[in-house]
């Protein structure tokens, strides 16, 4: 018999209660009741996306799992509405909750620690093109988007591309740490990399490497 996942395993734990969304939408002792055991779910989510993403144990980890279930249980009841039946809800919920555990832990990793200046987003950039192999074209090309980077972008893109491309910081701390939302840094970066790809198509150079993720 195949082992089961971690998906497998909550379906089966929870197989007892028969409408999750009817009982969560409802009131009084039975959403209670379904609160209580979708959270619990959610929180052995956590642990386990916690555990293996960080294997070995921690002190935080309960805390961290404990912030996750919290989080990914708020998250589902607003998106409630959204569950279209395409998988067993138990599916669908405790991807929320692996998808909040790994936030947390991201978030933790960098707490205390500075955002990368971004002079050292400059360097990394003109390090692009150390390679013994690198061709004129393609020198010429990752000079033209440095310049382009600091002369067509606004501080704000520039900010966020060298944040998120170069400096390889994680999109929800870096949303964390503007006060803004993943949503807003995406069509930052999106807009950013429009810019860029029109200023180096002005100026001739290789349009077939500056489509979507060909410059940074």
């Amino acid at each position: 018999m195949p082992a089961l996942t971690v998906g497998d395993r909550m379906d089966h734990a929870v197989a007892v209660e028969p409408d999750w969304i009817e009982a969560l939408s409802g009131t009084g002792v039975r959403r209670e009741d379904a609160l209580a055991r979708l959270h619990a779910l959610l929180l052995r989510a956590a642990r386990f996306e916690i555990a293996r993403r960080r294997p070995g144990g921690g002190a935080d980890h309960d805390d961290l799992a404990m912030q996750a279930a919290d989080d990914a249980l708020v998250a589902i009841m607003n998106k409630l509405h959204t569950f279209r039946g395409d998988s067993r809800f138990t599916t669908w919920a405790y991807k929320f909750a692996l998808l909040e555990a790994g936030v947390k832990l991201r978030r933790r990793a960098w707490q205390g620690r500075e955002l990368p200046l971004e002079e050292e987003g400059w360097e990394r950039l003109a390090d692009h093109r150390a390679t013994p192999d690198a061709d004129v074209e393609t020198a010429e090309l990752l000079d033209a988007v440095r310049d382009a980077i600091a002369q067509s972008l606004t501080p704000h893109q520039r900010s966020v591309l060298v944040a998120l491309v170069l400096n390889d910081v994680p999109i929800d701390v870096l949303a964390q740490r503007l006060g803004t939302t993943r949503g807003a840094l995406y069509k930052t970066l999106h807009d950013a990399r429009k810019r860029l790809r029109a200023r180096l198509a002005e100026e001739g150079l290789a349009p077939q490497l500056i489509r979507e993720g060909q410059t940074p």
